[in-house]
C-alpha cells in the first residue's frame, strides 16, 4: 500500500485536492430550491441504502407479526370450535333432561289417574337383530317385576314382560308377531284378539262379520287375556274388510307413536271401565257456568227500539202485569185476557205503538195502505179496492150480497 502511494503520490494528491474543491463548492453552492449541493448529494447517495434497509426490516417484522397473529388465530379457532361442540352437547343433554322431566310428569299423572300399581322403567337397549321387536328395561326381579306383566305408557299399551332378570327385564312389543292381547271396540263392544305384524300396524282377529266395526273406532283392552286390565287404550282402526267367518281389521297402535324411552310396568293390574269417549291429548276449553236460576233476566225496555218480537213480548208482559198474571207461575191453566189492553196516562197501549186517531163523524174511514191491517182490532179491515156505484147496483139487482146484509131475494 505504501509503495502504491509513493508511486502514485502526485495523482493521489491531485484527486484529493479536486475532491476537496468539490466539497467546498458543494458547501457553498445552492440549488434553485435554496438547498446546498452537499445535502442533495448526501441524501441521494444514502436514500437507496436506507430504502433497502427499511424494506428488509419492515418485511421481516411484518412477516414475523403476521405469522404470530395467524398462529394465534388458529389457536383461537380451535378453542371456539371445541367450545361450540361442548355447547351443542350441553344443549342436547338439557333437551333430553327436559323431555325426560316431561315424560316423568306424564307418567306420574297417569299413575294418579289409574288404580293399577305400576313401576316406572327406562329403555336401556334394543333386542338383537334388525327386525327385533324386543326391548330391555332397567327394572328386574329386585324391583318386583315378574314374567307376564303388562307394559304401558300414558298413550296406550306397549307390550308384555317376556323374561325378568335381577336388574333388567325383556319386553315383547305389541308389534311382534308373537304378541296377542284381547281388545274390545269402544262403540259396538265388538271383541277380538290383537296380534302383531312385525310392522307399525297390527291386526285384529276373530271379530265376527255380524259385529259392526268402522274405520276410526277406538279399541281398548278387554281384560280377557288376563294380562292387560280392561280400559287401557290400544289403537285406532285403520281399515275394515268383510270376510268369512271373521273380518280383516288393521289397527294403528297409539302406545308407540311418540317413541319409547320411559314405560310403566303394571305390578298390580286393576280393571277399569271402557271410557265413552277416548281421552284426548289436547286441552279442552270449558266455558264459565251459566247464571243462577233466580237471577233476573235482562229486560228489553218498552220504549227502546227492538225487533217485532221484542215489541210483542213487551205488550204481552204489560197485559199480564195489568191483570196480576205471572207467566209460568199459574198451574191452574188460567190465561190472561188479551182483549183488555193496558192503557197508559197518555192514552196509549203500554208497550205498543200509538194508534191512529178515529175518523170524524160522518167521514169515511181512512184507508190504509194495501196489505196493512187496521189499527183498531175491533174494526174490520176496509177494502182497498172499492167497487164503483154502477157495479155495486148491478150486483145487488142480480142477487149478490151487499156490503152489510144478506143477498136480495
Amino acid at each position: 500500500m505504501e509503495g502504491f502511494l509513493n508511486r502514485y503520490r502526485s495523482i493521489t494528491v491531485l484527486l484529493l485536492v479536486i475532491f476537496a474543491q468539490l466539497i467546498l463548492v458543494a458547501v457553498g453552492a445552492k440549488t434553485k430550491q435554496d438547498v446546498r449541493l452537499i445535502r442533495v448529494w448526501s441524501i441521494t447517495a444514502v436514500s437507496p441504502v436506507a430504502r433497502f434497509l427499511e424494506g428488509a426490516r419492515g418485511g421481516g417484522i411484518g412477516f414475523l407479526r403476521r405469522y404470530v397473529m395467524l398462529h394465534d388465530a388458529e389457536n383461537e379457532n380451535r378453542r371456539l370450535r371445541d367450545e361450540n361442540g361442548k355447547l351443542k352437547l350441553d344443549n342436547i343433554f338439557l333437551k333430553n333432561e327436559l323431555s325426560r322431566a316431561d315424560r316423568a310428569k306424564a307418567l306420574e299423572l297417569f299413575q294418579t289417574k289409574t288404580a293399577s300399581k305400576a313401576v316406572a322403567a327406562t329403555i336401556i337397549m334394543m333386542g338383537a337383530g334388525s327386525n327385533s321387536k324386543e326391548v330391555f328395561v332397567d327394572r328386574g326381579t329386585t324391583a318386583g317385576i315378574m314374567r307376564g306383566m303388562a307394559v304401558v305408557t300414558p298413550d296406550g299399551i306397549v307390550g308384555i314382560v317376556r323374561a325378568a332378570y335381577p336388574t333388567a327385564s325383556e319386553v315383547l312389543l305389541i308389534t311382534d308377531p308373537d304378541f296377542a292381547a284381547g281388545v274390545i271396540s269402544q262403540k259396538t263392544q265388538a271383541r277380538g284378539t290383537l296380534k302383531g305384524e312385525g310392522t307399525t300396524i297390527c291386526r285384529v282377529d276373530y271379530v265376527p262379520t255380524e259385529d259392526k266395526v268402522e274405520v276410526g273406532d277406538w279399541l281398548f283392552t278387554s281384560g280377557d287375556d288376563r294380562v292387560f286390565p280392561s280400559g287401557f287404550p290400544v289403537g285406532i282402526v285403520k281399515s275394515v274388510r268383510a270376510s268369512q267367518p271373521f273380518q280383516e281389521i288393521t289397527v294403528e297402535p297409539v302406545g308407540l307413536k311418540r317413541g319409547l324411552e320411559d314405560v310403566l310396568i303394571l305390578t298390580e293390574a286393576v280393571h277399569q271401565d271402557i271410557p265413552t269417549t277416548p281421552t284426548g291429548n289436547q286441552p279442552i276449553y270449558i266455558a264459565p257456568p251459566p247464571p243462577l236460576s233466580g237471577a233476573p233476566l235482562t229486560e228489553v225496555p218498552s220504549g227502546s227500539a227492538g225487533t217485532e218480537a221484542d215489541k210483542l213480548r213487551s205488550i204481552y208482559k204489560s197485559v199480564g202485569e195489568s191483570q196480576s198474571f205471572t207467566y209460568g207461575g199459574d198451574p191452574g191453566g188460567r190465561t190472561p185476557d188479551f182483549t183488555k189492553m193496558p192503557v197508559g196516562t197518555n192514552g196509549q197501549v203500554t208497550g205498543a205503538t200509538k194508534p191512529a186517531p178515529p175518523p170524524a163523524p160522518g167521514a169515511s174511514p181512512t184507508l190504509g195502505t194495501p196489505g196493512q191491517a187496521s189499527p183498531n182490532p175491533a174494526t174490520p179491515p176496509v177494502s182497498t179496492n172499492p167497487q164503483p156505484p154502477t157495479v155495486r147496483r148491478s150486483n145487488q139487482s142480480a142477487g149478490a150480497p151487499g156490503p152489510g146484509g144478506p143477498p136480495h131475494q
